[in-house]
């Protein structure tokens, strides 16, 4: 049994997220998790809500309510929409925590000792209209790489380029709209990232194993133009975790707090703290501190590309210069984007099917077999209703839900509600045996390297050989001639119901646990040794006929939810 550490990137507070975030983190990283625990292993799988910076002052702002407490009913949503699809972890913690907020000052105050932090006077954009400095995202405008209209303070969402709010062309105020913006001084503190480039150059380098798409993004962000760049760590806003070195007050960095991407990475191990605190856990450092265990822990994040450079970088840079025995990340997982209908999904703007909405018109396990099958792991994916619609109709319900449908109900009509005992297998069922055996040891290869949507057409084709198996074995017609061979066929199908509930409990758990309801079993065991496993389900034993597993999609009903998405969320 191995240990392996697992998180998904933190979802910004601001609103509800829409389907593409949930497929380039939670998503993927709670399939990893759930197979990882099928297979024996002790598993960590942490994430929480990410409440500071400029998209919750702005979001809570719009709301109308005090910030803390908009947070505060956010993260109950997002966490009732996490329960709603799945999504299994251990705990959802908040980056508002008073372990966070301890540990990112903690943090700061050994990055100060080690030489790597420094004070910086700098121009920043002030609008007399706000009467308040504009940091990062309280500030839109034109792109200077791409052209993009829309680039924030912080970053283009466009070309993911870094930006500083001084860069962008025809900068407004994101809270006012105001145009008259001009630079004033002002004091901030400075993570000096290029003192750490050449560490973490060998770093990545020693990541052989690692996606492309995580180290070409990585390697340019070091490489490209002047190199990897210092890094602001404090802004001047109210919400945010106060500047402090370790428990001691910071002097000339009164009112200001951490930028939030620095406190937000920070808050992955702050979880596994809140996590012990809660009393769901014991020990959180051995999962974190390599001097107290974690050093035979595995980690590794999901995210999707926009998140890469702070992960390879500028949170490694914290853990590093901290110069204690903090766990690093040993694999990154990250994912391109998932578009829209021709566009990008985009929260802020409130493009396309956001998650909430989805589990208000299909089941979650829907959602999640579509998006872990068109995952957009070697590049963006595009969601279309036509897709959407065709996929689900034949993958769950022609294919997984009509074997289902068509052994239990051909079982009960000839033999009853109880697994038949005549019968020997035969060359064909050896045949079956075999394929499936080849095809079960390629998805756990695929399951074990992260390949999501390999897993799941790996996963799909061992649904599709036992639909194979039924129509060439034809039970419905031996019955008439060899009631005998056909009860051999019936339980080899119906145990095969019992093998497909375990292998598909990673991506649809709902419909997994059903499988194994009408089964009447609880025997949950990974298929090592197959022959055995199909087994399981003895002669006599009882089962019931399950409802529909997936009821298909109609046109009348994709027309409806395309119109329906085909605006703006307001």
């Amino acid at each position: 049994m191995a240990r392996h550490l697992i998180t998904s990137a933190i979802p910004y507070i601001n609103g509800i997220k829409h389907l593409g975030n949930l497929v380039g983190s939670q998503l993927p990283a709670d399939l990893y998790a759930r197979y990882l625990r099928q297979r024996g292993h002790e598993v960590l799988f942490l994430c929480a809500t990410d409440e500071h910076g400029t998209p919750a002052e702005l979001a809570a702002a719009k709301a109308g309510k005090p910030v803390a407490d908009f947070c505060a009913e956010m993260h109950e949503v997002q966490a009732n929409i996490a329960k709603g699809f799945g999504l299994s972890f251990d705990h959802f913690g908040r980056s508002s925590s008073a372990q966070n907020h301890a540990l990112t000052q903690h943090f700061a105050g050994a990055l100060y000792k080690a030489g790597l932090i420094e004070e910086v006077t700098e121009k920043q954009i002030y609008s007399p209209a706000d009467g308040r400095f504009l940091p990062d995202r309280y500030i839109e405008g034109t792109c200077p790489n791409c052209g993009f209209e829309d680039a924030r303070g912080d970053q283009c969402d466009n070309c993911t380029k870094q930006l500083d709010p001084t860069d962008l062309i025809n900068p407004r105020s994101s809270v006012s709209g105001a145009t008259d913006l001009e630079e004033r001084e002002t004091k901030h503190l400075y993570l000096k990232q290029s003192n750490m480039r050449e560490q973490l150059q060998d770093w990545i380098n020693s990541k052989t194993d690692w996606p492309v798409l995580t180290t070409s993004i990585a390697n340019k962000w070091l490489n490209d133009g002047d190199g990897l760049q210092d890094r602001g760590i404090t802004r001047d806003l109210n919400w945010g975790i106060p500047v402090k070195r370790g428990t001691e007050d910071w002097p000339g960095m009164e009112g200001k707090v951490f930028y939030v991407w620095f406190d937000a990475p920070i808050e992955y191990i702050a979880c596994a703290q809140e996590w012990a605190d809660a009393g769901q856990g014991r020990d959180w450092e051995r999962w974190w501190r390599t001097d107290k265990g974690a050093d035979d822990v595995t980690y590794t994040q999901f995210m999707g590309k926009d998140n890469v450079p702070f992960h390879t970088l500028s949170f490694p840079a914290t853990i590093l210069g901290s110069g204690e025995p903090w766990k690093l990340v040993d694999y990154i997982k990250s994912f391109n984007y998932l578009n829209y209908e021709g566009g990008q999904f985009s929260t802020s703007r409130g493009r396309g099917v956001f998650q909430d909405q989805a589990l208000d018109i299909l089941p979650a396990d829907v959602w999640r077999w579509w998006l872990l099958s068109h995952a957009p792991e070697s590049s963006d994916a595009e969601f279309t209703w036509e897709n959407f619609q065709a996929s689900v109709n034949k993958d769950l319900s022609d294919v997984l839900g009509n074997f289902v449908s068509r052994v239990t109900k051909f079982c009960r009509s000839k033999f009853g509600e109880t697994v038949p005992s005549a019968g020997e297998y035969g060359p064909t069922e050896d045949a079956l045996i075999a394929d499936i055996e080849v095809r079960i040891r390629a998805y756990e290869q695929h399951m074990e390297a992260m390949d999501v949507r390999k897993s799941a057409a790996e996963l799909r084709a061992i649904w599709a050989a036992g639909n194979e198996y039924l129509q060439e074995a034809a039970p419905w017609s031996v019955f008439k001639t060899d009631e005998d061979k056909a009860a051999a066929q019936i339980r080899l199908a119906l145990n095969l119901i019992r093998l497909y509930a375990v292998l598909s409990a990673p991506f649809i758990p709902t419909a997994s646990a059903k499988l194994f309801t009408a089964m009447n079993t609880l025997d949950t065991s990974w298929p090592d040794d197959l022959r055995a496993s199909l087994g399981s389900l003895e002669a006599g034993h009882e089962f019931s006929v399950p409802d529909n597993l997936f009821a298909k999609i109609t046109d009348e009903e994709r027309e409806t939810w395309a119109a329906k998405f085909s605006g703006i969320r307001t």
